[in-house]
């Protein structure tokens, strides 16, 4: 695939541009990845963490008498 480099596109920097940065103690910036770390966590061989998700569903119907 060939790049065309004649295609300019001007970009401005604008004061009021989100960087993702976010002002907060470090207690409220790993509470903020916890779930996402418990997560990434539990595909690795052996970990025991609990899963936020019901795998196993199970339906009783009983029968009319």
């Amino acid at each position: 695939m060939k790049m065309d480099r004649s295609v300019i596109d001007r970009i401005h920097l604008k004061k009021d541009a989100d960087d993702g940065y976010v002002n907060a103690s470090r207690t409220d910036l790993v509470a903020m990845v916890w779930d996402i770390t418990k997560d990434s966590w539990s595909f690795v061989k052996g970990a025991n963490v609990k899963q936020r998700l019901q795998r196993d569903v199970a339906k009783l119907i009983r029968r009319k008498s």
